[in-house]
């Protein structure tokens, strides 16, 4: 699960995507076990959640670069790209309002986009949360 933001812009709306992994980790109780992890520059953290194994992944780039790092996550823990959870901002719903959209394409979006050419797919899930427009 990669929340895609802008990791030197914390709380900030385009960086919605790694707040719902902060809460995430809060939830699975592994909050206090993020780790920068410099083989794909990002914040990780490991949980279980229903009998599932989860990497919980922040990435330490820029928007437009974090398929850098989830592409190089998906080799280092042997994911797909239809493995691979994308969450991430959403200029084009309204604020609080979520869609999942099941691949396809970025429809705009920097980070997503970046994710797609890095993974040289489009099939990841992602769970879109609306931020409206300012």
């Amino acid at each position: 699960v990669a929340g895609l933001g802008n990791y030197g812009l914390r709380g900030t709306r385009h960086s919605v995507g790694m707040e719902v992994l902060d809460r995430l980790a809060r939830q699975l109780a592994v909050a206090e076990s993020w780790r920068v992890d410099r083989r794909c520059c990002a914040d990780v953290a490991l949980a279980t959640a229903h009998g599932l194994e989860l990497v919980l992944l922040k990435p330490r780039k820029f928007m437009n670069l974090n398929g850098l790092s989830v592409a190089s996550a998906a080799e280092i823990y042997s994911l797909g790209p239809e493995d691979i959870y994308l969450v991430h901002d959403d200029l084009d719903k309204a604020l609080g309002k979520v869609a999942i959209k099941l691949g396809g394409s970025a429809r705009g979006h920097n980070g997503v986009q970046s994710c797609i050419s890095a993974l040289h797919s489009n099939e990841m899930p992602r769970l879109r949360i609306g931020i409206g427009r300012p």
